[in-house]
C-alpha cells in the first residue's frame, strides 16, 4: 500500500511542475480573458523596479554582516557565551550558525555546510543545524530588504518580534534534536 502511494506521489510530481507552467497561462488566456503575456511584462516591470529600490538596503545589509564577521566579533561573542550554552546543553558548534541565521540566509548556509562537512550528516550538531536553519527566518534581512521596498521606515515591534521568534526556533531546535536524537 505505502509502496503505492510513493510510487503515484513519485509520477505526479514529475508532470506538477509542467503543468502549473503550462495551465496557468491557459487558465488566465482562456478563462479569464486575461492578456497573459502583457501581464507577465507588467509584473516584471513592477519587480525590477522594486529591484532597484531595495538594492541600498541590500547593500547596506550585506555591508553590516561583512565588517562583523571580518571584525572578529563575531568569534569573540561565541567564546564569551560558549561557557554559558555549555550548562544548558546548547552546543557550541551551533552558536555561529544561531547568531547569523538572523543576519544572513547565505551567510548561515555557508555555516551550515561547514557543519556538514565537519561532522557530517548523521551528528547532532548537523541535525540541530538543519532544523535551526529551517525553523528561523533571516529577520534583519527581511527588515531591510522588505520593509525598504515597501517604504517603511519605523519597524516598530517587528524587530522585537522577529527576534524571540528566532530565538524560540533556535532552542527549541536544540530541544527537540536532543529529545529524538540522544
Amino acid at each position: 500500500m505505502i509502496d503505492n502511494i510513493i510510487i503515484f506521489t513519485n509520477q505526479v510530481s514529475r508532470y506538477i511542475i509542467p503543468f502549473l507552467l503550462v495551465g496557468i497561462p491557459f487558465y488566465g488566456l482562456i478563462i479569464k480573458k486575461v492578456k497573459v503575456y502583457e501581464s507577465f511584462v507588467d509584473g516584471a516591470k513592477d519587480g525590477f523596479d522594486i529591484a532597484l529600490r531595495i538594492i541600498p538596503y541590500l547593500v547596506a545589509i550585506l555591508v553590516a554582516i561583512g565588517m562583523f564577521r571580518a571584525s572578529g566579533a563575531m568569534d569573540l561573542m561565541i567564546s564569551f557565551i560558549s561557557p554559558l550554552l555549555n550548562i544548558i546543553g546548547f552546543p557550541p558548534e551551533n552558536l555561529p550558525l544561531a547568531f547569523m541565521r538572523p543576519l544572513s540566509g547565505s551567510g548561515s548556509l555557508g555555516l551550515f555546510t561547514d557543519l556538514v562537512n565537519q561532522y557530517g550528516t548523521d551528528s547532532l550538531f548537523t541535525k540541530i543545524g538543519a532544523t535551526m536553519f529551517g525553523s528561523t527566518e533571516t529577520t534583519f534581512y527581511v527588515l531591510a530588504v522588505y520593509f525598504g521596498s515597501v517604504g517603511i521606515r519605523k519597524s516598530r515591534h517587528a524587530l522585537i518580534a522577529g527576534l524571540i521568534a528566532d530565538a524560540v526556533g533556535v532552542l527549541s531546535a536544540v530541544y527537540i534534536c536532543r529529545l529524538i536524537f540522544l
